[in-house]
């Protein structure tokens, strides 16, 4: 993997040799910028690789956040997943990340990627998201003579952290679920709230709060170009 352009030093590495640098694992949650709400082009899984800031202190400096990726769960990449190498920025969507690396340039001019010149986000900052997977009326449960139904789903908010998930059920109040710790400050995370059962046909809806204070948009958006925003709802006869 050449490294070149407007670089102090000019490298170059095999793939061993950067698996031979020192490395970093981390849980990341990536989805697609042409992912609907709700919809499957969203995935976790762990990934190792070179901190970009160790390559480009070889040769510049850059943020320590952004990984150098050979390996997925502890393999190495499969070339459908981006072998031999491929780049994590967090908080962006993959489309800003660039898979089957073989060498960087370093330039002083900004030009539109591949999916910008094709009218995509410029930037493709990751949408807060918040998604109920399910109604799990089969798992329903009694508490001090009332009776619940578990209501659950995921939450991704990019690189920002979640503060708050929240749940409204019909014309009701909004109210908080709880929340499950996440794998990373990189992923997803689960969020839970029991719903006291009152038989009939009932809209539930659910909403974040990002680590920023930032609330999620309601304003229904699709996902070109700047990827899908909106509320996300469950009609469901329990």
């Amino acid at each position: 993997m050449p490294v070149t352009g407007l670089v102090a030093n000019a490298l170059s590495w095999t793939l061993d040799e950067l698996r031979a640098m020192p490395s970093a694992s981390e849980i990341v949650t990536m989805s697609c910028i042409s992912n609907p709400i709700g919809g499957p082009l969203i995935s976790t899984t762990k990934w190792t690789g070179v901190p970009m800031s160790h390559i480009l202190d070889l040769v510049l400096r850059a943020d320590p956040s952004i990984l150098l990726a050979y390996a997925w769960d502890d393999r190495p990449l499969l070339q459908k997943h981006g072998f031999p190498l491929r780049i994590h920025i967090p908080d962006l969507y993959g489309m800003k990340q660039p898979k089957w690396i073989t060498g960087f340039e370093f330039v002083s001019d900004w030009a539109e990627g591949y999916w910008v010149r094709r009218g995509w986000s410029a930037i493709a900052r990751v949408q807060t998201t918040s998604v109920i997977d399910t109604v799990a009326v089969s798992q329903t449960y009694e508490s001090d003579g009332q009776t619940f139904i578990p209501i659950g789903g995921i939450v991704y908010t990019g690189a920002r952290g979640v503060s708050r998930v929240q749940v409204r059920v019909d014309d009701g109040e909004w109210q908080d679920a709880s929340l499950k710790a996440p794998l990373s400050d990189r992923t997803w995370q689960l969020w839970r709230y029991d719903w006291p059962y009152a038989a009939g046909r009932h809209t539930f809806v659910v909403r974040a709060i990002d680590g920023t204070g930032a609330e999620q948009t309601e304003r229904q958006t699709p996902v070109r170009p700047d990827g899908a925003t909106g509320y996300h709802q469950s009609i469901q006869s329990v």
